[in-house]
């Protein structure tokens, strides 16, 4: 069967790892730090999406002084740096995709908001020998939904545009393939359900990783 794409560029937290509790425990260790109100895993998951630093904008009491939503921010960096993958797991069904998109010859990347020293970290843990490239938030280029880390995914894998797909699970994924002139494949086991998923302008959907891999070669 031939294939559609050959280059796939991945979202990370909530598209191929759920991240969320452990992004919780350390956005309310740094809350705790400071005497401020415990945010849910509900909350949490509606305030990820665009990168850690509006997360804290959005976790912390509205109008606090931004000296302390920095020292909050600091908390928060410095706690998650030690903690990221205390809960954090691959979904299922995620290995076995990444193995076969490697052994069938797809070129593979992660493009994240998070901190590159957080992409980093999970890379080596868990897709150093099956993804090619992993790209976090850093100076020099913008976080989703803005096309940065995918042009520059796209240029270290000497990818072509109409042979790239991009496959995420959130609205910033959706208008970040938009922004890259790229087809998106939304998964609905992540951060998002359907239903926001569709008004955010989703209109192709993976229920499962397997079917990701159906998608690849029919979509």
């Amino acid at each position: 069967m031939q294939k559609r794409y050959d280059t796939v560029i991945f979202d990370l937290d909530g598209t191929l790892l759920n991240t969320l509790e452990d992004l919780q425990s350390s956005v309310n260790y740094a809350l705790a730090l400071y005497q401020m109100p415990q945010r849910s895993l509900e909350e949490i998951r509606r305030f990820v999406g665009n990168g850690v630093q509006r997360l804290i904008e959005l976790a912390v009491p509205q109008k606090i002084s931004k000296e302390m939503l920095e020292n909050v921010f600091a908390a928060f960096k410095e706690h998650y740096a030690i903690h990221c993958n205390d809960k954090t797991d691959l979904y299922p069904g995620i290995p076995e995709l990444l193995i076969r998109l490697k052994a069938e010859g797809f070129r593979t990347a992660i493009v994240s908001n998070k901190l590159q020293e957080g992409v980093d970290t999970l890379y080596k843990q868990y897709f150093e020998k099956s993804v090619e490239v992993a790209i976090g938030a850093r100076e020099g280029i913008r976080k989703k939904p803005a096309p940065d880390s995918v042009f520059e995914a796209m240029k270290l894998l000497n990818a072509q545009k109409n042979r790239t797909v991009y496959i995420g699970d959130s609205e910033v994924d959706i208008a970040t393939a938009h922004n890259a002139g790229l087809p998106c494949i939304t998964v609905t086991w992540g951060f998002r359900n359907r239903q926001e998923q569709e008004e955010a302008g989703g209109d192709v959907f993976a229920e499962s990783p397997e079917e990701v891999l159906k998608l690849l070669y029919k979509y």
